[in-house]
């Protein structure tokens, strides 16, 4: 999952200031008025997505269930073919295969998922390995201080501090919703940062590369807030970075 920026599309071109600006009020609206109203406006913004060649619906809280990003058209390789990358400040590189991660201790969560364009989906199951273990077993370097990760779709990016990486609900995700995850929700392996907004939760994880400090993700090299917290203060766990 990833959050498309606020007035853009999908394919990168902007959507028109006011009516980003109209549809947001409409969510407000929604949130106030509860769910029906919050459904109807969904299937609305739906309607005027398919005219506009956007994804409006995302913009609003309340207004849809998942909704599926991305910016590129890359896809993972299939999972028989799949391999993690661990790297960079580490004394043991890592490369798992699929079975290799779900060989490993494994956590199951059930928690939200928090668009930062304001939807959310209550109550996701969750199953794949802690990053921390997975940085235990790399073994980080005393010269460590973050991690940058990288997609298979060659584009999109993320960061997290090591202190970040280390929150228990924090996890190299293989399935979800009661199954393997699905490519178009990332699968078959992605990141899920469960106190922070869904941009962090970056999709078809490639390569974990342990570095020396922090490299603002795609999202943040326009504008997002490096440090993503859902409803606490950027001066928690990890905050604030340089």
């Amino acid at each position: 999952m990833k959050a498309v920026a606020d007035g853009e599309r999908r394919d990168g071109k902007p959507v028109g200031r006011r009516v980003v600006v109209a549809m947001l009020g409409a969510g407000a609206a929604g949130v106030v008025a509860g769910a029906p109203v919050a459904r109807g406006i969904g299937n609305v913004l739906h309607s005027l997505s398919a005219r506009t060649e956007s994804n409006l619906a995302g913009l609003v809280p309340g207004g849809d269930y998942f909704q599926l990003y991305t910016v590129t058209n890359g896809f993972p390789p299939e999972p028989a073919d799949y391999r993690l990358q661990v790297g960079g400040l580490v004394r043991r590189p890592l490369s798992l295969a699929l079975g290799d991660l779900e060989a490993l201790p494994s956590t199951a969560l059930v928690k939200p998922f928090q668009c930062v364009t304001g939807w959310r989906v209550p109550a996701v199951h969750w199953e794949g390995v802690a990053l921390g273990h997975l940085l235990d077993e790399a073994g980080a370097t005393k010269e460590a201080k973050a991690l940058l990760f990288r997609s298979f779709d060659g584009v999109y990016t993320e960061s997290l501090t090591l202190a970040q990486a280390r929150l228990s609900d924090v996890i190299v995700a293989y399935r979800m919703l009661g199954g393997p995850i699905t490519r178009e929700h990332g699968g078959p392996v992605r990141l899920y940062v469960a106190p922070m907004y869904g941009y962090k939760s970056i999709k078809w994880l490639k390569a974990i590369d342990v570095v020396d400090k922090v490299y603002p993700g795609y999202w943040e090299q326009r504008g997002y807030a490096v440090n993503a917290w859902v409803g606490r203060s950027n001066s928690d766990v990890g905050a604030p970075i340089s």
